[in-house]
């Protein structure tokens, strides 16, 4: 299936509802980030994309738990407020979303408004389908759930470009990717549920 099967496919089961929430699911570096903006786009007007990566917890908070050197894993997220927002955007018309500035490596609390207009929201995250506690409490809160299928060997050459940009010299990359990335891929990918779509993204 392509991008623009999947946005037909939206268009389609949406049709006739109220707001229309389609979860974007798969591993770091999957590329849900660059995949849910080109979904909006060919979406058009009324679509908006909702990323999880806004409940980030703080460094701070992380440094204090003793999981800075985990951060990315499911329990480094606020899954309770990514919950409540979820069933907020099914309910109210009007809801401001955090976002997370990796630049900065922050989350930016109302950093985004998704508004009466946004009716399809294209929600991105690691975990949407992750099959362990709290995360099926998300899975009645979707319409449609697609899981992006990228190989490791790939997820790995896309993270380390990734890690490269964002400043990280070669070994710090492979240390944080083996260390980190790839124990969370492979905890999301053999633990998270079977998606609506699957879709194989390059």
């Amino acid at each position: 299936m392509t991008p623009e099967d999947l946005a037909n496919l939206i268009r389609s089961r949406s049709e006739g509802q109220g707001r229309f929430l389609t979860a974007l699911a798969g591993p770091p570096g999957a590329g849900k980030s660059t995949l849910a903006t080109a979904l909006v786009g060919l979406l058009g007007a009324g679509a908006k994309a909702v990323p999880m990566d806004g409940f980030h917890y703080d460094d701070a908070v992380l440094s204090a738990r003793g999981a800075q050197g985990r951060k990315g894993a499911p329990d480094t997220f606020d899954a309770q407020g990514f919950f409540h927002l979820l069933r907020r955007l099914r309910s109210e018309e009007e809801v401001a979303i955090p976002l997370f500035d990796r630049d900065l490596e922050i989350s930016r609390a109302g950093a985004d408004i998704v508004t009466a207009a946004d009716r399809l929201l294209v929600v991105e995250g690691n975990y949407l389908l992750l099959n362990e506690a709290p995360w099926p409490e998300a899975a009645p809160l979707f319409d449609l759930t697609v899981w992006i299928d990228v190989p490791e060997a790939e997820l790995d050459r896309r993270l380390q470009a990734r890690w490269a940009h964002y400043g990280k010299s070669p070994e710090a990359a492979r240390a944080w990717i083996d260390g980190n990335d790839m124990p969370n891929i492979r905890r999301v990918t053999r633990g998270s549920r079977v998606a609506d779509v699957v879709l194989r993204w390059s």
